[in-house]
């Protein structure tokens, strides 16, 4: 892959991941020799343990519903057995428009990381044709890459329809579909998009879902969209996150939490952190008062323009950066393993962002500390993540920054509510909030309605 040395890459396969005893090397999945060396070449042999058991349920050629811990390695789980499907297969010189493979993201980031992992595990294959489409980036280039033959497209649900809608994309050809973080898409909104663009796709195709839950409305999801799939489930909300220490420090008010951000940003042994906000103003705000005071931060929302993203992302991943201002756009498909601190400034919308948010960082074998900056009015946010979790987050003070306001009352018992799921698994907001500056939406905050959803 030009201009990624593998290296850079080691989140999508890790020497630190849960190794899976039963499977102790990729050559044991039954991987062609051209992935096997692309894997190789990269320094890796054992697979983590969702790769152990999607991979060789995937090239079995059913459909699959896989729920895998953020960090685990997912990317390689689905992205190598659909290469290996491409090798295996005659159909590779048979001509005609449109992919083969499709993995649909619900963000551009994720998209991004994506196409990398294609490219790096595809190395071998020099015939391989890959493509990415998504919004915010000018239509031109992407038109020119999706002619002829392609042989995997991964994209944004927005874009891809336009596309289709317009007779520029045919999806005639597609044998594997991918729905990548498909929770992730349903809270976005995309649920409609999903269904226009999977009915434009064979009802021959293989369909591999991705999510960080497989109940609520995904289970719904995969009821209408696969045939009798095997379920594959490896992670939970209510896993503990062992290489996560979580903390909560409750906030008089907004000057309080600023004063506390400020400190736990002057940690000395803070690597890299995030930190996140619930709304892209407040994004631009508290990065501009981080910058005064010194450090090297760099705001990110969906309502920046794709170019600025990439250099933002650019600038974090070449430690230009060491702090990361976000929205929820980030909180799923940026890996950089030096993130040592998240911290949540502002309250996430739903107790599943909470769980994405805290796993940016503690990646690939890592250790990280994730901090929640509350004020009393969070509290029934609090009890929500803990019962969602079913874990309390221990709360803790600075000297001199204790809260003048006495502490809440105490947590709700971890595990109360927990298996009512009747609201998709969000335990305080069934759905994104209407107000226009969520960043949970935020790909409908900018453009004329017609584009509100394109991420």
């Amino acid at each position: 892959m030009r201009g990624y040395a593998p290296e850079k890459l080691e989140n999508y396969l890790s020497h630190d991941l849960p190794v899976a005893p039963e499977a102790p090397t990729f050559a044991s999945l039954g991987l062609p020799e051209l992935l096997l060396k692309a894997v190789e070449a990269a320094g890796y042999t054992h697979p983590t343990s969702v790769q152990a058991a999607a991979i060789p349920a995937a090239m079995a050629g059913g459909d699959l519903m896989v729920s895998a811990a953020t960090g685990s390695g997912k990317t390689a789980a689905f992205v190598l057995p659909a290469l290996q499907r491409l090798i295996s297969s005659e159909k590779r010189a048979v001509p005609g428009g449109g992919p083969r493979i499709l993995v649909l993201t619900p963000t551009r980031e994720l998209s991004l990381q994506v196409t990398k992992a294609c490219e790096l595990y595809g190395r071998t294959l020099k015939w391989l044709r890959t493509a990415s489409v998504v919004g915010g980036v000018p239509y031109g280039a992407q038109l020119r890459a999706i002619r002829g033959t392609l042989d995997v497209l991964i994209a944004t649900p927005g874009r891809l329809l336009d596309l289709q809608k317009s007779g520029r994309l045919d999806l005639a050809r597609v044998e594997v579909l991918v729905l990548d973080e498909a929770d992730r898409m349903l809270d976005m909104g995309f649920i409609d998009d999903i269904r226009s663009i999977v009915a434009a796709t064979p009802d021959t195709r293989q369909t591999l879902l991705f999510s960080a839950t497989l109940d609520g409305d995904v289970a719904r999801l995969a009821g209408q969209l696969l045939k009798t799939p095997q379920r594959i489930e490896l992670a939970s909300h209510r896993d503990k996150h062992e290489g996560i220490t979580q903390r909560l420090h409750w906030a008089d008010n907004r000057a309080h939490k600023e004063r506390l951000l400020d400190h736990l940003l002057r940690d000395t042994t803070l690597d890299q952190a995030i930190v996140f906000t619930s709304t892209q103003r407040d994004a631009e705000r508290i990065a501009a008062v981080l910058e005064a005071s010194g450090h090297a931060v760099a705001a990110l929302h969906g309502g920046m323009p794709q170019s600025q993203r990439n250099r933002t992302l650019t600038g974090l991943r070449h430690r230009r950066l060491r702090v990361l201002v976000a929205t929820d756009v980030a909180s799923r498909g940026i890996d950089v393993p030096t993130i040592s601190h998240v911290i949540n400034y502002g309250m996430p919308m739903n107790s599943e962002d909470y769980v994405h948010r805290i796993g940016r960082t503690g990646r690939a074998g890592r250790t990280g500390l994730a901090v929640t900056l509350a004020e009393h009015a969070d509290l029934h946010k609090i009890r929500g993540i803990e019962r969602f979790t079913t874990q309390r987050i221990p709360v803790s003070t600075i000297e001199g920054l204790e809260p003048r306001l006495p502490e809440p009352a105490t947590h709700a018992k971890p595990g109360a509510g927990a298996g009512r799921r009747g609201n998709g698994g969000r335990s305080f907001s069934a759905r994104p909030h209407s107000g226009r500056d969520r960043d949970t939406r935020s790909e409908r905050t900018t453009g004329t309605p017609q584009r509100a959803r394109r991420p």
